[in-house]
């Protein structure tokens, strides 16, 4: 059984790798497997399968079961492409600069760490990202906790101006064109998100693991 998920996970390594337009391929040269890339692909794979069964016996996938299904032929077929890339197989665009130059004259909020950690390996600068979380204006607190004491909410509106007067500060000073709130999918989030929009235009992106987005939608959030 455990053999024939294996074949069956390499042929959609297969469909995941298929020749995209534009990619330049070319005999391959001596390298190192990354093992780890590998062993993720698999991975991804593998979860990528449990929709096969799920979708017996026509396979036909509703929107947003195409859209899990998908996700994990992304994730792997980017493991892929980095192993096929350290053995000159595929030449590959330096994602990290374009998601740096195309973050220059962004500021994205985000409301954890490891986000912001995610964001900054990918090749957004540091600056460039704000971590907050509490909501930008005390109303917004209230809604959260009706019944929050009055010396922590005096403590908090501290919190907010503070993150508030950085948001402005950078704008200002980083010339910053475009705002993007890149949070997850929670109240708090949609509050923070809301209250963005309405002060700074912010565009909205509100994702259950935005640390895991894959680098083509980071880049597409930054290009549009």
């Amino acid at each position: 059984m455990e053999k024939m998920r294996i074949k069956q996970a390499e042929e959609l390594i297969k469909k995941a790798c298929t020749k995209q337009k534009n990619t330049m391929i070319r005999e391959p040269e001596e390298g190192i497997i990354n093992v780890k890339h590998f062993e993720n692909a698999m991975k991804e794979l593998i979860r990528g399968e449990d929709y096969i069964y799920k979708s017996l016996p026509y396979h036909k996938l509703s929107k947003e079961e195409a859209l899990g299904f998908c996700q994990h032929l992304l994730k792997a077929r980017e493991k892929i492409d980095r192993i096929l890339s350290d053995f000159k197989v595929l030449e590959m665009e330096d994602l990290k600069d374009k998601i740096r130059k195309l973050s220059v004259d962004t500021l994205i909020i985000t409301t954890k760490s490891d986000t912001k950690k995610s964001l900054i390996k990918r090749g957004i600068k540091a600056p460039h990202i704000i971590v907050t979380g509490a909501p930008l204006s005390i109303e917004d607190m209230k809604k959260i906790n009706p019944k929050i004491p009055e010396k922590t909410l005096k403590n908090i509106k501290k919190r907010i101006e503070h993150t508030k007067d950085d948001i402005e500060r950078k704008i200002k000073k980083m010339s910053i064109k475009k705002v993007i709130v890149l949070a997850e999918t929670n109240p708090t989030s949609k509050l923070i998100a809301e209250r963005a929009k309405e002060l700074y235009n912010a565009k909205i992106i509100l994702d259950e693991n935005p640390k895991d987005i894959t680098d083509d939608k980071l880049i597409k959030i930054l290009s549009k």
